[in-house]
């Protein structure tokens, strides 16, 4: 949805809007574009895979504002998309228009004089998303127990509906809000400074302006019941509307002032003034058209789109309120009917992704599109497998269709499930009701990590470093020692190298080259982080989900890459707790053991050795060769770690050898003893 150019007209229009100082009130915000326009503004970096931890701790300050302010958020989110045919060009346009953007955000490093400035400049222009921000953004509204809910499609109506139930306003910078009847009025984003709360007496507040529609219509003179025929007329979502609005000089219905041009949708409103009702103003519309442009069906066709669009803005009963109140989700008789009835309320709780309802109900998924080259395969390749055990999980044998991009082009591929790693018993109407040894076994078999290689973890490591292990195995090309060891810095010292390159930052701006083969390696990494996060979330949770403004941070690991490429040692990087470096160690200990042991097998099948394969665990020899110099004495104490039951096997069953044998000695010595005593008696 959105209306183009309405928010240009309203700001050049400044009376509209009124000046307010918000506080102790609730608030209904739209999630989506908050997000989108909280992390674009902040001027974060977009073209190394995101900064979640900067992004994380805005969102933490942004929540903080509101609660100091008494101020009650309510956050909705869009689900998945409506697959419907009004829609589904402006749809498919989108997402081509994020395809070239991605492209474009990362092609400024091969062309550009200056790379480095050239890059993050596209970068920055493109707006291009990172792949798990949504996910942070949800993990710290959840932390921060601030109330969310995920619609089952777009979310805008039911954002309207509850706002006007509550009579409390929107926080959004979407202009279709400019459109719906809201008693509470509209807070856009831009005019809403939470970042300088103030203060009058003991009363905090955020200034901010307020939009009223019936503002709109008083400055513009037209009627309100015409706002939704003014959206519809100027085009908004519906393609065919767009070409009627091209179709139509409403510029023409304007005077010029100053000599400037009218603008179109200023022409627009000069033009509906005359009218009283949507119908007549639809009506004389197709009248303005040439005999020849439309046949009397392809009027019937655009009057048909003027009417869907009318529509969006006629807001039903809000199904959210009971929601939040009493927790029960929406109905949703075609989920339902499928038998899968309990993903409704996760979904709603944005603790399961909406994906899964484009799976269920159309055998579809939209894959989204990273900074990323167009000549490398799209990294979603990697992750596949782990998508392919929850369409098994959610459709059976059912073939999915997978939207992802191949080039520049956007594409469909049909995918079939997982033929095996999913237990027959395991079915969708009880899967919520699962064993979860079961569920945990589904997650690491998708994985192809066996249980006991994540032992010795802490159990929020577990699923990074199971993903971590199959990511070296999956991906294409191969990652180096180096791009592993810079992830496994992020996690283990990210807090730190966060604090030391911000010091370094105020003293001299961090310059570093984007490098685009290890951009998509690590756009395949949080692929496969993202897609287990899903997995995970739909088996119920049978591993802990990791923080994911903790796993990741795009300039950190790339500094890091560089570094290591240059042959710095670590400990000019890491000044940290030794049992910092300890975990840090643990987890490359793991990998490099589960990577040693598969490739070391894959070469047995290779070479047929069939007999029983021996002890494949690295000696501590083995160190040597897996880290430098320096990080040798720390590795050591991981590997006694990891192996300490083993040793203690060992040694117990050597101790209870000597044990035995000493007795036995001591036995025969009393008997020989006592044989003595008795010649001499």
């Amino acid at each position: 949805m959105g209306v183009q150019g309405l928010t240009t007209l309203i700001e050049a229009n400044p009376e509209i809007y009124r000046d307010v100082k918000f506080r102790k009130r609730r608030l209904v915000i739209d999630g989506c574009n908050f997000l989108y326009l909280l992390y674009f503004d902040s001027g974060l970096d977009l073209s190394h895979g995101g900064e979640y931890a900067a992004f994380e701790d805005l969102v933490e300050r942004f929540v903080k504002a509101l609660k100091d302010c008494g101020i009650s958020p309510y956050v909705v989110l869009d689900g998945g998309i409506a697959q419907t045919d009004k829609k589904d060009e402006t749809i498919r346009l989108r997402a081509m228009d994020r395809l070239q953007k991605a492209h474009q955000a990362v092609e400024g490093t091969r062309q550009a004089v200056n790379g480095i400035k050239k890059v993050h400049q596209d970068a920055q222009e493109s707006k291009v998303l990172p792949q798990m921000a949504s996910l942070v953004f949800r993990q710290t509204l959840a932390r921060l127990e601030v109330p969310v809910a995920q619609c089952y499609a777009e979310a805008d109506q039911e954002i309207a509906a509850l706002a006007k139930e509550w009579k409390c306003p929107v926080l959004s910078n979407d202009s279709d809000f400019f459109i719906f009847d809201l008693p509470g009025g509209l807070l856009p984003i831009s005019h809403f400074h939470w970042e300088v709360v103030k203060r009058i007496g003991s009363q905090s507040y955020i200034p901010s302006k307020i939009y009223y529609s019936s503002s709109f219509c008083i400055v513009f003179d037209i009627e309100p019941q015409l706002l939704p025929a003014l959206s519809s007329l100027a085009g908004n979502d519906y393609v065919k509307l767009q070409r009627l609005n091209a179709s139509i000089r409403w510029a023409e219905f304007a005077p010029a002032v100053n000599g400037k041009s009218p603008q179109r949708l200023k022409g627009l409103l000069c033009w509906l003034k005359d009218f009283k009702q949507p119908m007549e103003a639809f009506e004389a519309a197709l009248g303005l058209l040439r005999e020849r442009e439309l046949s009397e069906e392809k009027k019937a066709e655009v009057m048909e789109g003027l009417n869907l669009g009318m529509e969006e803005y006629q807001l039903p009963p809000s199904s959210l309120k009971r929601f939040f109140i009493d927790g029960v989700a929406p109905p949703f008789p075609e989920v339902e009917e499928e038998m899968a009835g309990w993903v409704l309320l996760p979904v709603m709780r944005a603790q399961l992704t909406s994906d899964v309802l484009d799976v269920l109900l159309f055998n579809t998924i939209t894959l989204s599109c990273p900074v990323d080259r167009a000549d490398f395969p799209s990294a979603h390749l990697t992750s596949r497998p782990i998508r392919q055990v929850m369409y098994r999980l959610l459709l059976g044998e059912t073939l999915v269709n997978e939207n992802d991009r191949e080039g520049l082009q956007l594409k469909s591929f049909q995918v079939q499930p997982a033929a095996s790693g999913v237990p027959e018993e395991l079915e969708l109407k009880s899967l919520n009701q699962a064993e979860p040894s079961v569920c945990l076994q589904v997650l690491l078999e998708a994985l192809g990590v066996p249980e006991a290689c994540l032992d010795g973890l802490q159990p929020h490591l577990r699923l990074l470093v199971a993903v971590t292990c199959f990511w070296l195995q999956r991906a294409e090309p191969k990652p180096d020692e180096t791009l592993l060891k810079a992830l496994l810095l992020g996690v283990s010292h990210g807090d730190s190298l966060r604090q030391q390159a911000a010091l370094k930052r105020e003293k001299k701006p961090l310059k570093l080259r984007l490098d685009a083969d290890v951009l998509h390696s690590f756009n395949q990494w949080q692929g496969c982080l993202r897609q287990s996060v899903h997995l995970n979330q739909l088996l119920g949770f049978p591993l802990p989900e990791p923080q994911i403004a903790r796993c990741y941070e795009g300039t950190l690991v790339h500094r890091l890459v560089h570094m290591l490429r240059r042959e710095r040692k670590l400990k000019t990087l890491l000044k940290s707790e030794p049992s910092v470096m300890r975990e840090y160690h643990k987890m490359l200990t793991i990998v490099q053991r589960f990577h040693f042991e598969e490739a070391l097998m894959l070469t047995r099948v290779k070479r047929r050795e069939l007999e029983p394969l021996k002890d494949l665990t690295p000696t501590l020899m083995d160190l040597f060769y897996l880290y430098e110099e320096d990080e040798v004495s720390s590795a050591v104490q991981v590997h006694k770690d990891l192996y300490l039951d083993d040793i203690l096997s060992v040694r117990t069953r050597y101790r209870s050898k000597e044990r035995s044998s000493r007795c036995d000695n001591l036995i025969m010595a009393r008997k020989q003893e006592c044989r003595r005593c008795d010649l001499q008696v």
